[in-house]
Formats: C-alpha cells, structure tokens, sequence
C-alpha cells in the first residue's frame, strides 16, 4: 500500500514537472504579447513586432523585428531578430540574436567573444535583462571612424510585476574616435532603483560615476573631466500625496591643457509637489512633445489636439500651483583659477484656501522667489567669451561690481522681480 501511494505521488510529481514548463510557455508568450504591446505604445522610437511564435512544451522560437525611428524626421532603422526561449518550472529564458549575426560578415568586431542578450522572467512577475558585451573594436574606414570598447554589463530587475526596478551599468572603458575629435571615457559606473508611484511617477535612488571623460580636439587642446558624479532621489511623503526630488552633479575637477581647477557642484531640487498634479502636468508635456514630433494628415486635427493639450497644460499647472510647491537651484559652486562662482535659486508658491483657487484668475500670482550670484571681475577680464555674456547685465544693472567681485541680488514678489534695486514686472502666466 505504501508502495502504490509513492508511485502515485512520484507520477504527480513527474507530470507536474513535465507539464510546468509548457504551462510557463503560455504564460511567457502572454507576457511577451502584453510587453511589445507596452513598449510600443510608451514611446515613438522604439517599434517591436512579433513575426512569428512557435511555442513547444520545452521551449519556443520567436521572430521578430526591432524599429528604431527619428520621430523628427521620420528615418527609421529595422532590425530582425531571432529569439531562443527555454521553458523552466518556474520561468523562462530567453535568449535574444540579430538574424544576420552580431557583426557584417568578414569583420571581426569581436576579437574575443560574442555579445549575448538574455531575458529571465519568473511566473510571479519579475524579471531580469541582462546584457553582455565582450572587448570591441569596430573601424569604419571610409567615415575615418571607430569605436573601441573594454565590453561591460548592463542589467535590470523588474520586480513586483513591472512596479518596481533596479539598473546596474559597469563599463570600465570607451574610445570614440573621428577626424574632429577622441573622446575617452573611463570607468563608467551606474546603479538606479525605482519603484512605480502613480502613472507617470516613479520614487527612487540612483548615483552614476564616471572616473575620467577625456575630449582630445585636432586643433583644440584637450580637456579632461575628472570624478564625475550624478546622484538623484525622489521620494514620496504623506501617503503618496506629495514628492520630493533632488538632483545633485558633481565634478572633482576639470583640466584644460596643463591647468585644472576645481571642486565644481551644482545641485537642483523640487520639493512639496502635489503627486496628481504633477502627474498630470508630466503627462501633458509628453503628449506636446509626441505632437511636436508626429505630423499629421489633417492639419486642423492636428490643431485642435495641440489646443485641447494645451488646454490639459494650463490646468494641471494651475492645480500644481494652488497645490504648493517649492523649486530652485539649491547650489551652484564652480572653481576657477580667478576665483569661486556661486549662486542659487529659488521659487514657491504657497498652497491655496479653496477660495483662493476659486478666485485664482492668474497662474502664479503668489508666487515668490530669490536669486543670488556671484563670479570674480576677473573672470570677465581675462575671458572675452565670458565678457560678452555678462556685459549685457552689466549695462542693465543686473550684474554690479562689489569690489572684486559682480554680484546680483534678487527677490520676487507681487510679479515683481527686484534686482540690485532694477524692478522688472513679470507677465502673468495665463
């Protein structure tokens, strides 16, 4: 008796095991269906369409063909593509190659390997993209052009079925070189989490690295970027209702010919933003820039779509205005041999009773600020490019010399921006 109910369960266990993976082929080609679907309809550039999906119970083959197009001029790139998809208990692995291979025939692009691009996915909604790239070296003789590479990994986690991801970029060289210029980059570093809010509204974390970006001109003396750094961080309060986001750059030093200076700093922040109106508001601006790059047929349609977005535009500024806000250039910090650049900006608007949005005829009419900068005479002195950009502001009273230093000094308030003493009236925004 014992033995008949192991043989039973050990032939569950096999017809589970054997029926798994043709049911997680169902699922993965679903999921593949849904996700083409997505990305399509995401952006403009990107056009992925499923030739063919031959599913068996152990695996699958997919053909299919990427689109790359220039939404502005409406050249486009298409490249087949052949999918090797093996089917798991619990999830599939799909392994992704150009038809035509990865180089021309006869080149030898990569002396050492070949790339590889794999998909992981799991029935329970994560999934992982993996690419690979081995040491590259593509010469284009006839554009006197070429392209070296160290190779390096590129890697996203989606997890928690598409609401949440994590990039991590490790590129320890690149080498782009033309007849006008070499451009060197070394030891790029990027990790990125994100984690999905409300429509168009992702939270999150992420710092990218760059230890050198060297710019070598034929007739212009080389220029060396050093420590590179950009970190960025959003993160929602009160339930979801509000968001903060701050962007820092950073760069140890910058070295023009024999001369480098530095720490330089510039940081830019977004704080107390309502989350539906800034959903609404991002949402508007990428459908006028969908516009702008799509021309249409009917040019009155075309008309009455850009009306109707800008109508979209206009409301959901209004509501993040009467909502509260806070935006500005939190530091700026720039290290010359003349001396330190520094300033800061700052903008809010106050939230409303809701009398006041009732009454609120013009957008931003509470709103407030202050600008500070400074920068050395010197440096307007010995540059003449420098010279002519603030010679203007001079002239107006924009800019005025405190001893060896031009410095502005400004506060906005009622429309009104004073600087140095200078009122400027500022037009409503309507």
């Amino acid at each position: 008796m014992k033995l008949k109910k192991w043989t039973l369960a050990g032939l569950a266990v096999l017809l589970v095991a054997g029926g798994a993976p043709w049911g997680v082929g169902y699922v993965t080609e679903q999921h593949w269906r849904e996700a083409t679907l997505e990305v399509n309809r995401a952006q403009p550039f990107l056009n992925l369409e499923t030739e063919q999906y031959r599913r068996g119970v152990l695996g699958s083959e997919v053909s299919a063909t990427v689109t790359l197009r220039d939404p502005e001029t409406g050249d486009s790139h298409t490249i087949a593509i052949e999918i090797q998809v093996s089917h798991g208990v619990t999830g599939s692995l799909m392994d992704f190659r150009p038809r035509q291979g990865w180089q021309p025939e006869g080149a030898d692009w990569f002396p050492d390997d070949e790339p590889s691009l794999t998909l992981e996915t799991r029935l329970w909604g994560s999934a992982t993209l993996e690419l690979t790239a081995p040491v590259m070296d593509i010469d284009n003789p006839e554009r006197e052009t070429s392209l070296k590479s160290s190779g390096g990994l590129v890697r996203i986690d989606v997890g928690r079925l598409g609401e949440a991801a994590d990039l991590l970029v490790v590129w320890p060289a690149i080498r782009l070189s033309n007849p006008e210029m070499d451009v060197t980059i070394d030891n790029v570093h990027m990790e990125q989490s994100m984690e999905w809010l409300v429509g168009d509204i992702w939270t999150g974390a992420g710092v990218m690295t760059v230890d050198n970006l060297t710019l070598q001109g034929a007739e212009a003396p080389t220029m060396t970027l050093a420590g590179m750094s950009l970190e960025s961080a959003s993160d929602a309060r009160q339930n979801g209702e509000r968001l903060d986001s701050q962007v820092t750059l950073s760069l140890e030093s910058a070295a023009l010919a024999d001369q480098a200076f530095g720490p330089h700093r510039l940081e830019v922040a977004l704080e107390n933003l309502d989350v539906a109106s800034w959903n609404d508001f991002s949402g508007a601006m990428a459908d006028m820039q969908a516009l702008a790059l799509t021309a249409g047929d009917d040019p009155r349609a075309a008309f009455e779509q850009q009306m109707a977005v800008m109508q979209r535009f206009n409301e959901a500024l209004r509501s993040l205005a009467a909502e509260g806000f806070s935006m500005g250039i939190r530091e700026l910090s720039l290290a010359t041999p003349e001396g330190e650049v520094t300033g800061s900006l700052d903008i809010s608007h106050p939230e409303l009773s809701d009398q006041q949005r009732d009454n609120m005829l013009m957008v931003m009419q509470a709103l407030t600020g202050s600008v500070n900068f400074s920068m050395p005479v010197a440096l307007a002195e010995d540059y003449p490019a420098v010279r002519m950009q603030v010679a203007p502001l001079i002239k107006q009273g924009l800019l005025v010399q405190n001893g060896e230093r031009l410095v502005m000094d400004g506060r906005m308030e009622d429309l009104v921006l004073t600087v140095n003493d200078v009122e400027i009236p500022l037009p409503p925004l309507l």
